[in-house]
């Protein structure tokens, strides 16, 4: 993954970063009135006429072979849901910290939490996941791009948004950097809010087990490492006084209790754990190699995605897209973003299409 270490960079004040509109001046994410996600494959397909059932979906960056889910006890489905059912437990061991909340995914939280402050100005380091701005714009925040963070930046900031391992370019901030940015923002009584949806296979840089202070706020998934997208589960760590602010905004029963009972078991899973990690690390190196292969150039990459900046990203992705398979195209940056595929016959026909169509992509360049 690539590494943003620089504290200082930018020196530049928050009045030469343009609020985020519909079109941004600096290097972040276009955005759109409706935002566009990963994993849309029947609008795709009936766009270019393709069944939705011959596709190959590349582009969500969800683990292709998550965690296997039993049958739900009858019981589960019959009763409200609890607390007391040993998912705050199960997660506050995953994640090593010492509060957290479920809700419905880490989307909900990402909604949530601009109601829980007064206006100000919030950052993003940009480019990256489109839904932090656009919460934070809608509750009336003016909203920063920020390419470089710079302590005269964070000195102006209420809130810093970061998400880490980045979405889609895969950048790896440093924990000590990020440590340094909260003690900033901490000061004056800003926030850090670090969303580490990618973080699970390989946690060496989260800052879960360092919530529980005042200011820092982590979001995490069980959607992408345990490919649990549908069961919607996420957890926000941090504060008790921000945590009962939440739960209380939430209201009660915001997951679903077979979604509850589901995360628990995946989360218990040790064993799995272990296999997983090991596994997907091993399809990671497999992918690169591939795409290498065929003049597709990794610039950086996580265990469930891998980013390729490419001028003719655009022409990549009609091609695949034809040939059945949906990848994750980007304008702003230039690029895609290729996720794993599946089983073996995922792999040959990842292979094959590239194969096809890597002779027309080079004699057009």
């Amino acid at each position: 993954m690539e590494r943003l270490g620089s504290l200082e960079g930018c020196g530049r004040c928050l009045r030469h970063h343009r609020v985020i509109g519909y079109e941004s001046s600096c290097i972040g994410v276009k955005e759109k009135p409706v935002l566009e996600h990963g994993g849309s494959v029947r609008k795709v397909a009936r766009e270019l006429g393709v069944d939705p059932k011959n596709w190959l979906d590349l582009s969500t960056g969800i683990n292709p072979l998550g965690w296997r889910v039993p049958e739900i006890p009858a019981l589960v489905w019959n009763r409200l849901p609890e607390n007391e059912d040993g998912l705050e437990d199960a997660a506050k061991l995953f994640y090593g910290c010492r509060h957290l909340l479920p809700a419905a995914g880490s989307q909900a939280i990402i909604q949530t939490l601009p109601r829980l402050r007064r206006g100000g100005s919030v950052g993003i380091v940009a480019p990256t996941y489109a839904e932090h701005a656009h919460a934070w714009r809608k509750e009336g925040f003016d909203v920063v791009e920020l390419e470089d963070v710079s302590l005269s930046i964070l000195d102006q900031l209420s809130v810093l948004v970061v998400v880490n391992p980045n979405n889609p370019t895969a950048r790896l901030i440093p924990k000590a950097t990020l440590l340094s940015w909260w003690r900033r923002l901490q000061a004056h009584g800003g926030w850090l809010v670090v969303d580490e949806a990618f973080m699970d296979a390989d946690a060496g840089e989260s800052l879960s087990g360092d919530t529980g202070g005042e200011g820092l706020l982590v979001l995490r998934s069980i959607g992408k490492f345990f490919g649990l997208a549908g069961a919607r589960v996420g957890f926000l760590l941090g504060s008790r006084t921000v945590l009962e602010a939440a739960q209380e905004y939430l209201g009660p029963w915001n997951v679903a209790g077979p979604a509850r009972w589901v995360a628990t078991a995946a989360l218990t899973d040790h064993h799995w754990h272990i296999e997983t990690r090991n596994s997907l690390a091993h399809k990671a190196q497999r992918l690169t190699h591939l795409l290498g292969e065929h003049g597709l150039i990794v610039a950086a990459k996580t265990a469930l995605f891998q980013w390729v900046p490419n001028h003719d990203a655009m022409s990549w992705w009609e091609r695949m897209a034809r040939s059945g398979v949906l990848v994750r195209r980007f304008d702003h940056p230039r690029g895609l973003r290729f996720g794993l595929p599946g089983d073996e016959s995922q792999w040959h026909r990842l292979s094959t299409v590239l194969t096809s169509i890597t002779p027309d992509m080079a004699h057009s360049r």
